[in-house]
């Protein structure tokens, strides 16, 4: 049967992010996307104005629902979640729905830049590290790991020694695999890997414009549905990188607005399916 994901997020009607991303490049790489909304918004709130209607006193019948149905999924993926609330509920998700072999993916959507989202509270912060630690997978970028593992946060001057430590700190919540994205490294951005049982490895691309909205999304969509397609983690965080890359110089040749994310649709094809 068709591998199938639940991916619990917020839908965005313009600006190429969540589950507008996720739900075609999981149908890509031949993996069926079920979303559980958290919101919907009009555009995602990285432009001056949105509109947004907050999906969290109805996602308990939605799933509820599913529930009664009998739904098995063979991956769960979080994203951004906009209250302690929602955090709670997806616990109460990945209890009801992840079997044995059910792979969770967690994005801890937390902050960049060094700077928590101005949405996230202490509260937030203490609950997604609980959540973290229902995961096989995490992807925190630089801020987030930072956050997780109570590191200081620094621009720059990284050493391998440190990102272990974040990435070991990390890992002993229970995930077995953490990717901290991110890591600037003079004309390149590194990608650290950390997996149970394996060498850590650092996977760099060179920097080929400014930061771009919601290439998180991409990221870890790639990540998801590889795992539950049985590629290495290794392999699929270095496919992960090299696709996003791609994406942004597609986005920056046909002078995509930085607030409109990548236009990955135009490069799609050349993703990888192993």
């Amino acid at each position: 049967m068709q591998k199938k994901i639940a991916v619990i997020n917020d839908i965005s009607g313009f600006g190429r992010c969540s589950t507008t991303v996720t739900l075609p490049i999981l149908s890509y790489l031949g993996v069926q996307c079920c979303p559980v909304p958290t919101a919907i918004l009009s555009n995602h709130m990285g432009y001056p104005y949105y509109y947004i209607d907050d999906y969290t006193d109805r996602m308990g019948a939605y799933i509820a629902n599913w529930r009664k149905l009998g739904l098995k999924f063979e991956g769960i993926m979080t994203g951004f979640l906009g209250s302690a609330k929602q955090i709670d509920i997806v616990k109460g998700f990945i209890h009801d729905f992840s079997k044995k072999d059910t792979l969770v993916t967690v994005d801890p959507v937390m902050g960049d830049h060094g700077k928590i989202y101005v949405t996230y509270t202490d509260r937030m912060c203490t609950e997604m590290k609980r959540l973290v630690a229902l995961s096989n997978i995490t992807t925190p970028n630089l801020t987030e790991a930072c956050k997780l593992s109570d590191t200081p946060y620094k621009d720059s001057g990284w050493r391998k020694r440190e990102l272990y430590a974040m990435a070991e700190c990390i890992a002993s919540f229970g995930p077995s695999k953490v990717v901290i994205t991110g890591i600037p490294q003079g004309g390149f951005i590194a990608n650290y890997i950390y997996e149970q049982g394996k060498e850590p490895r650092m996977i760099r691309t060179h920097r080929v414009d400014a930061e771009r909205s919601c290439t998180g999304d991409v990221f870890t969509s790639i990540i998801s549905a590889d795992g539950v397609n049985g590629v290495p983690f290794d392999r699929s965080v270095r496919k992960a990188s090299g696709f996003v890359k791609k994406c942004i110089l597609k986005s920056v040749e046909m002078e995509i607005p930085r607030t409109d994310g990548v236009c990955f649709e135009e490069v799609l094809y050349q993703l990888r399916r192993d």
